[in-house]
Order: C-alpha cells, then sequence, then structure tokens
C-alpha cells in the first residue's frame, strides 16, 4: 500500500483523466510509477559507477572513432 500527496491541480487533471476514460486515479498513478520507475533506476545505476570511474580510464572521442573505423 502506497499513500502520497500531490498538489490539487495534478489531482484534478488525474480526476479528470480517469472520469474521461473510466479507469480510476490508482490506475493512472500506478502506470506513471511503473512508466518511470525503469529510467530512475537506471539513473541511479550509472551515477553508482560513475563514482567508481576514473579519468585515466577514459578514451579520447577520436581515438575511439579510430579504432571502431568511424573517422569523417
Amino acid at each position: 500500500m502506497l499513500a502520497l500527496r500531490i498538489d490539487s491541480e495534478t489531482e484534478k487533471r488525474l480526476e479528470a483523466l480517469a472520469a474521461r476514460t473510466g479507469r480510476t486515479k490508482s490506475f493512472y498513478a500506478r502506470e506513471a510509477i511503473v512508466a518511470q520507475l525503469d529510467d530512475l533506476e537506471d539513473f541511479y545505476l550509472a551515477q553508482d559507477r560513475m563514482k567508481d570511474f576514473c579519468a585515466e580510464d577514459a578514451i579520447p572521442l577520436a581515438e575511439l572513432k579510430a579504432e571502431l573505423g568511424l573517422d569523417d
């Protein structure tokens, strides 16, 4: 179970959408969370990995393009 507070404008929009489509506000709140969860997980995973990143491990773009045969 999850309870959350949202501002009145968002609540009105959610109510209008629910009324217009015959679905519940909970349905749309759940859909919004599911839609954003993957992106949030990816963001924080990338952020954690960047903490371990060392600038010495970086490869200059020109060198990478040459290595991959993508020279202009």
